[in-house]
């Protein structure tokens, strides 16, 4: 091996050295000392066995990293300080975080020498994602970076566009994001790193994840519950995480929980979360360079023999797996204090430690002071390559982190085998006769698709703790549900090995569904309507990965991220207000167009063709809502898969147009529920006012609804006006908040003629007619909603009019007196 420099790299006390007075937490920041038992911060933990020349290769490659890294937030020109620092080599708007850096430098450091070591696959998600620049400067080394963007070089020129792009106009962001080569994890908000580690790491048992948690991320709820994720990851089949909690301290003004507690107490909550800590803390370099060395071998010895146990030698109990606690000061070789006030380890060293370089003089200095400690002369050649000896402990090929293929999850994705559709499908031989649970028949076709994936494992279904809830029981006759923990004798489907995964989370199942995608898998998430919007911003953050991967060559397109929501709004038979928000929709339907896709199958043959469909796409988020209670029959299978091409059609079948050439009025209806009530007032307009040319239209694909400019499923001006007319009245009812369709549809033609009918809040526990009642959603306020918009025929038709506000009236007393609904509802079918 080349000779390393024996120099360590940190800047001396002149330009920010870390030293005892502001370096290792002591007690006077809050944070454990060696009183609690934290290792002492000049001896680090025990010696790692690497000889110096090892540790020095990992120093240089270390300094070269976080020198990377504070070059992009600050340099704009000079990359390698061949000349002094002038104000016009600085960028003119510093951002970026530069706290987080160091730390995460150190990590990817160290796991390159483990995975050369070891011949690991393995990737690693990165928590504390605003340290972008560290990860850019991680695969920058190891050369992934230039393979992708080869203007990005390994040379002085590429050296320059990495710093120049940085956080700058037509660049790339401060935070890991779909740009950085390696990552599955948009780092833009924090709380998901350790779910996204646990579902990579499912169904691939030779693959190590290793996590880097923030503590300021460790503080969010959806992280605090993803330490339970350990119990739901079977050692024989999954591979292993490795969370390794950062203690830095500080968030952007504030200490951390986590980095204050007392080391034993801290170790009595990680041992209560199931996980052996290790401990790795100090601000010396070579001594913190020994102990993190020897940390990741002893955590990754203690992975292996687990595993080995569990599978050679069926060991059942639940392992408890190992976690690196790494302290280390915040800012770690940055400026120590600036006009005055300390800044290594505090907050102050959050993001921009020296934030007036270009116009304090006194700050410029300190960025060359601080800079030039890292020594890139040793660190680089004259022509802007690294050293060869830097890179010493740098896997090569696809074992760099910035090349693995299961961080481009689309590269080893394979299509899921589906059934056929017939086997499914229910018999229809007249609309509205016939009555199934939508979401049971389902669950027949998945569990085909679990069983013929059972030697691949690629295929998963994650819900919080509502499959069987959701009629999707099926599942069970081919796979049980993960589980670790012990099962007693009245458990029911809990398997080491089963790939439904249940945990009370809706967190932690996005995110196990998120990490299992995007390492190029498939799955489905079901949820009650309701609840799913407790993951409205995980969803966020999904959609704008798939967006800007879509626009990237070299992220190879991944399946689509599935939702199924049924126990919807219209059928809370015994639940109540709580369980009735559907706007999850509308949430979705704010997103990237070429992204989000939203399917209301009105039946069972609608839903399995939706299903078949989703279940096949790539790089979307699919949104499919279906009742799981009994449900009227309309289509058969053929008319399902034409209707849902379509994803908008007539049903000439339910209307009275009979060649009358435009309607007098549109009923249309997306949903089940509504589907029902447009059907049903459809039947009374044909009894009662036979001669009013009625039109049926049912949307499956509310997309169908925008614009063709606005979305790539929207509708022309010229196809929309043709099936819902330019100036007929259209009484829509729809199975969210209305106003959806109205802002969907608002550049029709036929927009002023509009009027939605759909959820307004108003629910209780209550029959399900009650609900649609309470909305005035029901087949009574439907057929005065026509007789009052349609021209002519309020006069004519009095009497029709008064006998559905008769009926409604009759419903309430009805209600109140038998708690069921009136038999003419409850007993009505299709009989048209």
């Amino acid at each position: 091996m080349p000779d390393v420099p024996t120099t360590t790299g940190s800047p001396d006390s002149s330009t920010g050295s870390p030293d005892s007075s502001t370096g290792s937490p002591d007690s006077s920041t809050g944070s454990p000392d060696s009183s609690t038992g934290s290792p002492d911060s000049s001896t680090g933990s025990p010696d790692s066995g690497l000889g110096d020349d090892r540790i020095r290769a990992l120093d240089a490659h270390w300094r070269a990293a976080n020198y990377l890294a504070a070059g992009q937030i600050y340099l704009l020109a000079n990359p390698l300080l061949t000349e002094p620092l002038r104000p016009d080599h600085i960028k003119p708007r510093l951002l970026g975080h530069w706290g987080t850096s160091p730390g995460l430098n150190l990590v990817h450091t160290h796991l390159n020498r483990v995975i050369k070591d070891r011949d690991l696959d393995a990737i690693c998600v990165w928590g504390p994602g605003h340290g972008g620049a560290a990860v850019l400067a991680g695969s920058w080394l190891d050369g992934s970076y230039s393979e992708i963007y080869p203007d990005v070089s390994r040379d002085a020129a590429g050296l320059a566009r990495l710093f120049r792009q940085f956080s700058f106009p037509g660049g790339v962001p401060s935070h890991v994001a779909p740009e950085t080569p390696g990552s599955i994890h948009e780092g833009g908000e924090l709380g998901y790193s350790l779910a996204h580690a646990y579902g990579a790491a499912l169904d691939n048992p030779g693959l190590l994840v290793a996590c880097v948690i923030g503590d300021g991320e460790a503080e969010t709820g959806p992280l605090a519950g993803s330490w339970h994720a350990n119990k739901f990851l079977d050692p024989v089949h999954d591979g292993a995480v490795l969370p390794i909690l950062h203690l830095n301290g500080y968030k952007i003004a504030n200490p951390t929980v986590l980095a204050r507690l007392p080391r034993p107490e801290l170790d009595e909550l990680l041992r209560g979360y199931g996980h052996e800590p290790i401990h790795v803390a100090g601000d010396e370099p070579l001594a913190v360079h020994r102990a993190m060395a020897h940390a990741l071998d002893e955590a990754l010895d203690r992975i292996a023999l687990l595993q080995h146990t569990a599978r050679e030698e069926g060991i059942t109990e639940r392992p408890r797996w190992p976690v690196i606690v790494l302290r280390t000061p915040k800012g770690w070789t940055g400026p120590e204090v600036v006009d005055g006030l300390p800044v290594e380890g505090t907050w102050r060293a959050h993001q921009v430690p020296l934030p007036g370089v270009r116009e304090n003089p006194e700050h410029l200095r300190q960025l060359e002071r601080w800079l030039r400690s890292y020594r890139p002369e040793e660190l680089f050649d004259a022509d802007g390559r690294p050293r060869p000896a830097l890179l010493a402990e740098v896997p090569e090929g696809d074992r760099r982190l910035g090349a693995n293929p299961h961080a481009n999850g689309g590269l080893l994705l394979r299509s899921l085998p589906l059934p056929a559709l017939e086997r499914y499908a229910v018999p229809v031989d007249k609309p509205g006769a016939t009555l199934h649970e939508p979401t049971r028949v389902l669950g027949g076709l998945l569990e085909q698709v679990m069983e013929d994936t059972a030697a691949r494992r690629d295929f998963r279904v994650v819900g919080p703790d509502e499959t069987a809830s959701n009629r999707l029981e099926g599942l069970f006759r081919a796979t049980g549900k993960a589980w670790q923990e012990s099962v007693l004798p009245a458990d029911e489907h809990l398997s080491r090995s089963g790939r439904v995964m249940e945990i009370l989370s809706e967190h932690l199942c996005q995110g196990w569904l998120e990490g299992y995608l995007l390492t190029g898998r498939h799955g489905l998430f079901s949820c009650y309507e309701a609840f799913v919007h407790i993951i409205d911003s995980m969803v966020n953050q999904h959609i704008k990965w798939l967006k800007v991967s879509r626009s990237l060559p070299w992220r190879r397109p991944v399946a689509s991220l599935n939702y199924l929501l049924t126990s919807h709004v219209w059928r809370q038979d015994h639940n109540g207000f709580s369980h009735q928000d559907p706007g999850f929709v509308d949430h979705v339907l704010n997103k990237s167009p070429e992204v989000v896709r939203v399917y209301l199958p009105p039946d069972t043959n609608t839903l399995l063709s939706v299903a078949d469909h989703v279940l096949r796409t790539r790089d979307y988020v699919n949104v499919v809502v279906a009742g799981k209670q009994p449900c009227f029959d309309w289509l058969d299978l053929d008319q399902a898969r034409a209707h849902c091409a379509r994803g908008a059609g007539t049903w000439d079948w339910a209307g009275t147009e009979n060649g009358a050439g435009e309607p007098d009025v549109v009923l249309a209806g997306a949903g089940d529920v509504p589907t029902q009530e447009v059907v049903a007032a459809a039947g009374i307009l044909r009894r009662h006012l036979p001669d009013v040319a009625v039109r049926v239209v049912n949307v499956v694909d509310m997309t169908r609804l925008l614009p063709k400019e606005e979305h790539p499923h929207g509708m022309p001006d010229h196809e929309f006006d043709a099936l819902f007319t330019r100036d007929r009245p259209v009484i829509f009812a729809y199975h969210g908040y209305p106003w959806l369709v109205h802002r969907l549809s608002y550049r029709r033609a036929v927009h002023p003629h509009l009027h939605v009918r759909g959820y307004k809040e108003m629910g209780t526990t209550t029959t399900p007619f009650d609900m649609v009642v309470r909305n005035d959603m029901d087949r009574f306020r439907l057929v005065m909603d026509v007789i009052d918009r349609t021209p002519g025929l309020a006069g004519r038709a009095v009497a029709v009019r008064q006998r559905m506000q008769d009926a409604r009236t009759r419903h309430h007393a009805w209600i109140r007196e038998h708690g069921t609904d009136m038999p003419e509802v409850a007993e009505w079918s299709w009989t048209g």
